[in-house]
């Protein structure tokens, strides 16, 4: 699951009278984007931007509307704009890195949160997302550098152990992957997905079998399809 976005909020005045300034322009978008009227919010943004074209913020948050509409390409095009117009502000770039990563672009999302790491080594947000793009890159180790990053700023997030089990995998270490897949499971026990991965690594990894076959009947209670076809050829009395 990917970490979310970053824009300004702020309370909004929306009643005006001619002309509206880019001040109430910007703030009646954000409130359409908090309210999820994604389109709204971008007509609210471009009409800022007829007025500034220049405005850093309102690229970025119109950037966000396109995301949320799964508009990957154009929400790449406005947050370019918005790191044309403000090269300074983590935010774009976290943002296009998100939108990258949707798009399987691995490669250019980790430069970018690179860049938004450079600029806010803070944001541990930025630190998750990257894991992310590096496991998809299969760069184990860096991405488990990221997701140890994540899980040191708060050690209770099912969904970095669940991630930092598949780093742990594809870097042969079945063992480490059982304990964050507990740990995922623990934290979250409606995860199917981590109790699937646990149940078959538990099975094909160390041949418990009878551990392993428990947690593949959990996700499968859990609507995870997947886990039938083991459960069908191991688990059978």
């Amino acid at each position: 699951m990917l970490r979310r976005f970053m824009f300004v909020n702020l309370l909004v005045l929306v009643v005006w009278a001619c002309g509206p300034s880019e001040d109430r322009l910007f703030d009646a978008g954000i409130a359409s984007l908090e309210n999820r009227d994604f389109q709204k919010a971008i007509d609210y943004f471009d009409r800022l931007l007829e007025k500034n074209g220049a405005h850093a913020a309102a690229w970025n948050a119109k950037g966000v509307a396109y995301f949320e509409q799964e508009n990957w390409q154009e929400a790449i095009a406005a947050f370019d704009q918005s790191i044309i117009a403000d090269s300074t502000n983590y935010k774009p770039f976290f943002n296009r890195g998100n939108a990258l990563l949707e798009n399987k672009a691995y490669k250019e999302a980790v430069m970018d949160y690179n860049m938004a790491n450079g600029l806010a080594p803070q944001q541990v947000d930025i630190y998750y997302n990257r894991g992310l793009a590096l496991l998809g890159l299969e760069m184990y180790e860096d991405a488990l550098v990221d997701f140890e990053q994540a899980l040191q700023a708060n050690p209770n997030q099912p969904q970095v152990h669940f991630n930092k089990a598949k780093a742990l995998l594809g870097n042969n270490d079945p063992v480490a992957a059982i304990s964050s897949l507990t740990e995922a499971v623990n934290l979250d026990k409606r995860n199917a997905a981590a109790y699937y991965l646990l149940g078959v690594t538990e099975m094909s990894a160390l041949g418990r079998k009878e551990e392993g076959c428990a947690h593949l009947k959990m996700a499968l209670s859990l609507g995870y399809p997947q886990a039938n076809e083991w459960i069908e050829e191991f688990c059978k009395e």
